[in-house]
């Protein structure tokens, strides 16, 4: 077990590390002003100098992104199901959730801000809007790929639609539905920090997308940068969240977890 988390923890942490010092190392020699390229070191002084306003920020962030996560799960699922039951709804329906995907949604946010207000609320929608798709397309997939030879078993055994639904073709379509959870929960956290660039307020409560623009107004590259880490970490966490709830419901029984 040890050599197995060795394996997979060792390689990475080393590239980084290397990456990590060769930045610092090229930037010294070559004197690359600051506000042009920060030195990691520059980051981390940054990052500690703005420490209380860096986790407000990011607190934010992570709030909006939740909460907009799980409304699309919710939502995403949901209309899945429904979407399922039917083809000639799938058929009516499903081409405008791709026409309303393919807009992009710096399109649509100030209209998203003009009905929900600037703040909270607007964020979270923008939030969701981006990570519903995902959720839907794949979970859709996987209950469409449902074994026929099982389906005609539950047929045979005169199980109604839902109850093919609840006991055949969501179990099957698990692995389709966490593929679509691993995508969606990184892309909440980007449409939270959009949401806040469009519709966010200042001040402590304007998470990290507000951050970024003061940042970047101000020339404030390294904190910038510290910034930007901090999302990508909080996208990386919520992956290695799901990707562990995945395995945990996978594990025994599906080969993509079976062999991770």
């Amino acid at each position: 077990m040890l050599a197995k988390l060795t394996n997979k923890v060792v390689p990475p942490l080393a590239v980084f590390i290397l990456f990590v010092g060769l930045w610092e190392i090229v930037l010294r020699l070559t004197g690359t002003k600051a506000y042009l390229l920060p030195k990691p070191s520059d980051i981390v002084i940054a990052a500690a100098a703005n420490g209380s306003n860096l986790i407000a920020s990011v607190s934010t962030t992570i709030v909006e992104a939740v909460l907009g996560f799980l409304a699309s799960v919710v939502l995403g699922v949901a209309f899945a199901i429904l979407l399922a039951l039917s083809k000639t709804v799938e058929r009516s329906v499903y081409p405008y959730a791709i026409i309303l995907q393919t807009i992009p949604i710096v399109a649509v946010a100030p209209i998203i801000v003009i009905w929900f207000g600037a703040g909270m609320n607007a964020i979270v929608v923008i939030a969701f809007l981006i990570g519903f798709f995902p959720i839907l397309s794949n979970t859709l997939i996987g209950l469409n790929s449902t074994e026929q030879n099982m389906k005609n078993l539950f047929y045979l055994y005169n199980a109604t639609k839902m109850q093919t639904i609840w006991r055949l073709r969501i179990p099957a379509a698990l692995p389709y539905m966490l593929a679509g959870l691993k995508i969606s929960c990184s892309l909440s956290v980007v449409g939270a920090i959009v949401g806040e660039y469009i519709a966010g307020i200042g001040g402590l409560q304007g998470g990290l997308g507000y951050a970024i623009t003061v940042a970047s107004t101000r020339l404030q590259t390294a904190y910038l940068f510290a910034c930007g880490l901090s999302a990508a970490l909080v996208g990386i966490v919520f992956f290695l969240l799901i990707n562990a709830l995945s395995n945990r419901l996978l594990r025994s029984w599906h080969d993509s977890a079976m062999n991770g």
